[in-house]
């Protein structure tokens, strides 16, 4: 895979495929890699990007601190991953692309719409995160990580880190920085060197900015209502991806699509077909 430094951050990407761009915001929560569109959950069954490749110039990437790509420690909220986005279609010299979003991506290309509405020709949002139980599952994982740093010292979550190969959403106790700590030495000898307690402040008020509502977290919905970016809303329903968070886009998104068809009938046959036809719909610009 290429990689671009955006923000002094390298980012791993991959572009497959010609035609209208699609800027892909991956599913996997904090461990969201290009790789996930084709081997996590309901996306490995629906091989999207095999269908979207066909048609379109489908850029893929592995969001900071996940996969390949490196990251920083800060107080990461919606904007600082809106900036590795934006920042890779500069590198890619596209002025203009579809976006699409899965899982937690939908939060980003939704924020990414706000920030940017001139770049963005229509957004897909499939199966978008949220509800009461996404929110008190992002927060209590942030507690077992801190929980852990206070018992055994960030050297301690480095020590961890290296000796398995889970994520963060696999093994809390890695914390969100894990995938860079396992692959950069220098990021890991300066991660276990930072102070603990402002450590923990930076990861507390961290995880409050980014899972701070019972719903669809990463743009106000005063900003999605005045959006006039046309969307289609795919729903989920799960325990992370409640049904009633696709039912907040659709409702705050005042040119949006509603596909109301339960998961267990978005299939191959099904789900690339309804994507693609959006998709088409919106591309008589390119």
């Amino acid at each position: 895979m290429p990689t671009a430094v955006i923000d002094g951050i390298t980012t791993h990407y991959e572009v497959i495929g010609d035609g209208p761009p699609l800027l892909m915001f991956a599913p996997g929560g904090f461990s969201a890699t290009a790789e996930n569109w084709r081997t996590q959950g309901i996306y490995r069954r629906l091989n999207l990007l095999d269908h979207l490749t066909k048609r379109y110039q489908c850029i893929t990437f592995d969001r900071r601190e996940a996969g390949r790509s490196g990251g920083r420690v800060e107080r990461i909220g919606w904007a600082q991953y809106v900036a590795q986005g934006k920042g890779l279609l500069d590198h890619l010299n596209i002025r203009r692309a579809h976006l699409m979003g899965a899982c937690v991506g939908c939060s980003i290309a939704a924020a990414f719409a706000v920030a940017h509405p001139d770049a963005v020709a229509s957004l897909v949002l499939y199966s978008p995160a949220g509800g009461a139980r996404y929110r008190m599952t992002q927060h209590a994982r942030a507690g077992q990580h801190l929980a852990y740093v206070a018992e055994h010292g960030l050297s301690g979550v480095v020590a961890l880190a290296r000796s398995e190969e889970k994520t963060f959403t696999q093994d809390p106790r890695v914390g969100p920085w894990g995938s860079v700590v396992r692959g950069d030495p220098e990021f890991a000898e300066a991660y276990a060197n930072l102070e603990p307690s402002d450590y923990t402040l930076l990861v507390s008020g961290m995880f409050r900015l980014l899972f701070d509502r019972d719903t669809v977290c990463g743009a106000e919905p005063e900003d999605l209502l005045r959006l006039t970016v046309p969307a289609l809303v795919v729903p989920g329903q799960d325990a992370s991806h409640a049904t009633s968070a696709a039912r907040y886009l659709e409702e705050c998104l005042p040119r949006a699509e509603y596909w109301d068809v339960p998961v267990s009938e978005q299939t191959e046959a099904t789900a690339p077909a309804r994507v693609m036809a959006f998709l088409d719909a919106w591309s008589r610009d390119f």
